[in-house]
């Protein structure tokens, strides 16, 4: 049975550590934490969840886009837990896009991703998973990404004046 966990915010030195290699994928309690992070990010309208969100500082995060409050034009996957992620290649070609985080809530910012990347994960069932992402996915997974290296996305935004509140995103969201 999944357990919704605590999300930690901004400020929580935990956020802000690299995390461990993940040695052992057969470790029923790496089951139990996959199943627990989608259920957090499921109740909290996240589309990406990363382990050290919610105390464990290893290698493993959830990419589960789908519609929802945060992300209406989001488009709809089957939640994926990606161990030991990594990108191995960059397209150059970065695009600016806002995005939230569960823990930096109710902020957005204006953030410069690559719109393709070539990523490599360990599957839930240890297969080796080699693909290309595009556009919000890659978003997702870089973000992400960025949370095992302890970085935040408001690290990411180059001028203050991209950042604003989570109901000024949602006017610029629907106003488009």
């Amino acid at each position: 049975m999944s357990k919704i966990l605590q999300i930690l915010e901004i400020g929580s030195p935990i956020l802000r550590q690299n995390s461990a290699i993940i040695a052992n994928t057969t470790d029923p309690q790496l089951d139990d934490l996959i199943v627990d992070l989608i259920a957090t990010a499921d109740a909290a309208n996240g589309v990406g969840i990363a382990a050290p969100q919610v105390a464990a500082t290893v290698r493993l995060f959830i990419v589960a886009s789908r519609p929802s409050p945060r992300y209406p034009q989001a488009p709809t996957m089957e939640p994926t837990a990606m161990i030991n992620p990594q990108i191995i290649d960059r397209s150059g070609d970065l695009v600016a896009g806002w995005e939230g985080c569960l823990s930096v809530p109710g902020t957005r910012g204006l953030v410069m991703r690559d719109r393709a990347i070539e990523v490599r994960y360990l599957t839930r069932h240890g297969e080796l998973v080699q693909q290309e992402l595009t556009d919000f996915i890659a978003r997702i997974f870089q973000h992400e990404l960025d949370h095992l290296d302890g970085i935040l996305f408001p690290d990411r935004v180059s001028n203050l004046t991209d950042l604003i509140t989570e109901a000024e995103y949602l006017k610029l969201a629907f106003d488009n």
